[in-house]
């Protein structure tokens, strides 16, 4: 014990003394750590609890969790307990001692060409071995990788991962901009396996030639290279080098190359040792996933965030606009849909109100399909004539609790009403929402109270914003 305390072990979870901090991210750090019973060193990461609920996380950490602690292989980074105390969570995982990738090509740049297919080929494998598992990881970049003393590489961080049927289609829009597929950005369902395939492209592009075949400080300008597939190769890269390349940035998922074609590529297969993972033959224990979140709402109850199922994250928000809509670059149309997105200053449900008045102006009945949908129909007349088809729908998504966007879609039908109807929401969301006209209200009877409105003074101008999202992306 005395020697676990000079070496600087000195506070104790359950048999784990922790040493110094090896990482740390947004709500949570990663502490060195030594088992008591075999004096192994250990990596645990600490996650403050509060600071989850808060940010409505607890169910992306539990996913992390149980995915790596299924996974058995090489070149992934393992879990062996989880700890829960009233305020901190810690997952306690497998050293890796060599840092991250990341870090490997800032110091040397590029690695040769050996030395990138090995680790490429390790990429691979364990990647492999996760979609057939059906776990497709999302967010693989060289931050995520990590390398132990022998230069083998470990994938970790499954925090966006998801577990699906191989074939199920994904929705949900995530990564990082620089290694993430076309089909994402274009927010429309994707194959999660090709998803993975692409990132695992950029990161092999950037092995040989140190730098990222897609990147640009401007987001749109970034998500249309993507969307083209718009690169250049390096001059000292081989034609060998270049076909595989080419056949992963296919910006079409369904013409793109797959897994075990990449493992049976001519350069792939040079010095190929494939690295196999285990079937855990083992029960897999998720009691103390569970037991390490227990009573997790409770403790911040007085503090948690409104969990909305419409809020959206940043993917999805940039791709909203207009401007960065960049799915017909690259994906054939099959239906010719019309949207028009607005933006709302109101509460999520003034903005449903709104929605709804605007459709009465228009003679249109309303029918909820859940708390964020809406469909509009023509009332029914009395006529011999069959009432042509119409289809026009209108969806709110929350971005902050005094901000939404309004996705008006229209399928089938006149374009006429389509456009009425925009027009008609349109100038009903430039109007002050209830909350404001309150606050003008108090404010209006202060000043009168207090008897400091100056005689002949021009009227306050109260203007509003433009309810026009598009840009708010480039921020």
């Amino acid at each position: 014990m005395k020697k676990i305390k000079k070496m600087g072990f000195a506070n104790n979870v359950g048999k784990f003394h922790l040493g110094r901090t090896i990482g740390v991210g947004t709500f949570a750090k990663v502490k060195l750590a030594v088992d008591s019973t075999n004096g192994s060193y250990v990596a645990i990461k600490i996650i403050d609890k509060q600071m989850v609920v808060q940010s409505n996380l607890k169910y992306q950490v539990q996913r992390e969790i149980r995915t790596m602690k299924v996974l058995n292989h090489p070149n992934v980074v393992r879990i062996h307990e989880v700890i829960g105390t009233k305020t901190k969570i810690y997952i306690v995982m497998e050293y890796v001692s060599g840092g991250q990738l990341s870090d490997k090509l800032s110091y040397s740049q590029k690695l040769n060409e050996s030395e990138a297919r090995k680790m490429f080929q390790q990429l691979i494998d364990a990647v492999d071995y996760c979609h057939n598992r059906g776990v497709y990881h999302r967010d693989l970049k060289p931050e995520n990788l990590l390398l132990d003393n022998k230069g083998n590489l470990k994938v970790s961080d499954f925090g966006l991962s998801a577990l699906r049927k191989h074939g199920d289609i994904l929705t949900t829009a995530c990564g990082s901009p620089c290694y993430v597929a076309p089909e994402l950005i274009a927010n429309k369902g994707y194959d999660g396996a090709a998803a993975d395939v692409w990132s695992c492209g950029v990161i092999l592009f950037e092995l040989l030639s140190g730098c990222l075949p897609f990147d640009d400080r401007n987001l749109v300008v970034l998500y249309k290279k993507i969307s083209r597939a718009e690169y250049t190769f390096p001059q000292w890269f081989t034609e060998s080098q270049k076909k595989l390349i080419s056949r992963i940035f296919d910006p079409n998922p369904r013409r793109r190359i797959t897994i075990p074609e990449i493992i049976e590529d001519a350069w792939f297969q040079t010095d190929y040792v494939p690295s196999c993972g285990c079937e855990c033959g083992e029960k897999i224990y998720l009691d103390d996933v569970n037991a390490a979140f227990d009573a997790i709402e409770d403790d911040a109850a007085e503090t948690k965030m409104p969990n909305s199922s419409s809020f959206i994250n940043a993917f999805q928000l940039i791709a909203m606009s207009h401007d960065l809509d960049l799915s017909g670059l690259f994906e054939e149309q099959e239906d010719k849909k019309q949207t028009t997105r607005l933006g709302s200053k109101h509460t999520l449900n003034e903005t449903i109100k709104k929605i709804e008045a605007a459709s009465m102006d228009l003679s249109l009945t309303v029918e909820r399909i859940n708390n964020f949908k809406l469909k509009m129909h023509p009332k029914k007349k009395m006529t011999r004539c069959t009432r042509s088809y119409y289809d026009l729908s209108a969806e709110v998504i929350e971005v902050a609790p005094t901000n939404c966007v309004v996705e008006i879609t229209k399928s089938a039908g006149e374009l006429r009403l389509y456009t009425e109807f925009c027009r008609s929401l349109s100038s009903l969301l430039k109007e002050k929402s209830s909350a404001s006209f309150h606050m003008l209200e108090s404010e209006a009877a202060s000043i009168i109270s207090n008897n400091v409105q100056e005689t002949g003074s021009s009227e306050k101008q109260n203007d509003i914003e433009k309810n026009d999202l598009r840009g708010y992306s480039s921020n």
